[in-house]
């Protein structure tokens, strides 16, 4: 099946970088988070994208994935070359009469000057070209020299190319391609990142509207509870209700406010999990009033999620670059299997050696000048090569295990997706049934009331058909929880979330 070009992931990347990573431009709008202001579930996202601790770590990832391309790039580039060397060496005593002097030992006063340039890798054949050139004064005190002082210019150039081993332009790109591979696994996980944390975002947030819906069903129960109290304790007083019936109310109502307690800490816990999610300032915010956000797309379909996520799943991208990347190892270990063979050539002009100046010597290079060639091979080999063999197999192994591991994650994949759909279509119908038995528990209670109210009920069948309710609510509030947990997990998969977000897909 077509993927996404790597140019695509770049983009994509650098694109979500832009918008969410970076801090926002003073006088943008900010999101405040107050406990008397709405507190939308994009506003949730979109704080977690800026400030998520995940995505920063994998931004500074990206980024040296992307300084490694220039530093492989680099190695095209040419170098310049320069230095000036002055040496004087004079001597205590002459030792020989062709030393050329009497009254002192020999002086030498050297003065050498270089400079050169090793030009770009050439790609298509790995091989290094250098140029360089010396211009020298040399100065004695020997009367047997001829020229004193004595210029000297030369200029030369070298080439080095490999013939078997390091031949090509595979081997000459080798390192920048798993370079470049190397950036696009670093986009493709930032992405997977990014996937994460909204679907992290979505279910954290989730979590505190269900936390919060149960603390308001729990204070419904402990309402109903206490007025349930108070209505046996005034009916006690007239005889009408016994102290077993307001013992039994009361202990309603001690078991509805130890409910509504723990609920309240799983509020506050819920809570500070998103702030936490969203780097927030500190966990004594208070977050506003949150909600489920509406869900009417209907049933997935298996055959469209399943398209979507093989073609935008950063795992299994990531994968198959991966072994990309160990292919290039395998190709180099494969040439590494070939003798070294180098063919290094060079070719120099030295011109015309004068007494006059430095500008002569240059101007004697073109016309008057002497000339020196060399050309040589180069051969070097391993005795049995046992290294390279072993290399080579461990690099075969890995290109065999990555792909046995691309399997396993499509295999992983096509299981997720298909767990997936059917948890939104189970879920979409476990809601619509919760909300039923929700209408038949709110009847029947109403009901049982109304018969505790005409004297024709006692307290404790009220409380059962109150817990009753109270479960039924409980339920159809998890099945709305679960339903939104399962959305978010197949948009993660498919990496519809993006969409979801207005979030840039490319």
């Amino acid at each position: 099946m077509r993927r996404p070009p790597a140019p695509a992931i770049v983009l994509f990347c650098t694109l979500l970088t832009a918008a969410f990573a970076q801090p926002m431009a003073p006088g943008s709008a900010q999101i405040v988070i107050s406990p008397d202001k709405e507190f939308t579930l994009e506003e949730a996202v979109a704080l977690a994208l800026q400030k998520n601790f995940n995505l920063r770590i994998q931004a500074v990832t990206r980024d040296n994935a992307k300084a490694n391309i220039e530093i492989q790039e680099a190695g095209f580039d040419p170098t310049l070359t320069a230095s000036v060397n002055r040496s004087v060496n004079q001597s205590a005593s002459t030792t020989s009469r062709l030393d050329g002097t009497s009254a002192q030992g020999p002086r030498n006063d050297n003065t050498v000057m270089r400079a050169g340039v090793n030009l770009p890798r050439i790609s298509a054949t790995n091989a290094t070209v250098g140029i360089s050139t010396n211009l020298a004064r040399g100065a004695t005190n020997s009367v047997n020299s001829l020229f004193n002082p004595a210029y000297n210019n030369s200029i030369s150039a070298t080439l080095n190319q490999p013939l078997f081993r390091d031949f090509g332009r595979k081997a000459a790109l080798a390192a920048l391609d798993g370079a470049r591979l190397g950036f696009a696994i670093a986009n493709i996980t930032y992405k997977g990142t990014v996937l994460n944390t909204v679907s992290t975002t979505e279910n954290l947030y989730y979590n505190l509207v269900a936390a919060r819906e149960a603390l308001r069903i729990a204070q419904l129960s402990l309402e109903s509870s206490q007025r349930l109290f108070d209505e046996n304790k005034a009916r006690r007083s007239t005889g009408v209700m016994t102290d077993l019936d307001v013992l039994s109310a009361e202990v309603g109502v001690a078991r509805a406010r130890n409910t509504a307690v723990q609920r309240e800490q799983a509020v506050r816990d819920a809570e500070e999990r998103l702030l936490n999610q969203i780097n927030a300032a500190g966990l004594d915010a208070r977050i506003g009033p949150v909600a489920f956000s509406p869900y009417a797309e209907g049933s997935p379909n298996f055959a469209n999620s399943y398209k979507l996520a093989r073609d935008f799943f950063p795992d299994t991208l990531s994968q198959e670059q991966t072994i990309k990347q160990l292919e290039i190892s395998l190709d180099t270990a494969r040439r590494n299997l070939k003798p070294n063979v180098d063919l290094v050539a060079s070719l120099g002009y030295s011109a015309r050696t004068t007494s006059a100046n430095y500008q002569q010597a240059i101007a004697n290079l073109p016309n008057d000048h002497g000339n020196n060639w060399s050309l040589a091979l180069n051969y070097s080999v391993p005795w049995g090569q046992h290294a390279e063999k072993a290399r080579e197999r461990q690099a075969a192994n890995s290109v065999s295990s990555a792909r046995l591991r691309l399997e396993q994650l499509e295999a992983q994949l096509m299981l997720d997706v298909r767990l997936a759909v059917r948890a939104v279509e189970t879920n979409l119908v476990s809601v619509e049934i919760a909300a039923k038995a929700t209408e038949l528990a709110s009847r029947q209670y109403d009901q049982q009331k109304a018969r505790f109210d005409a004297g024709l009920s006692t307290s404790r069948i009220v409380l059962q058909f109150q817990d009753d309710l109270e479960n039924a609510r409980i339920s159809e509030l998890q099945a709305k929880l679960a339903l939104r947990r399962a959305v978010a997990e197949l948009r993660r998969l498919e990496g519809t979330s993006l969409q979801r977000f207005r979030l840039p897909a490319e």
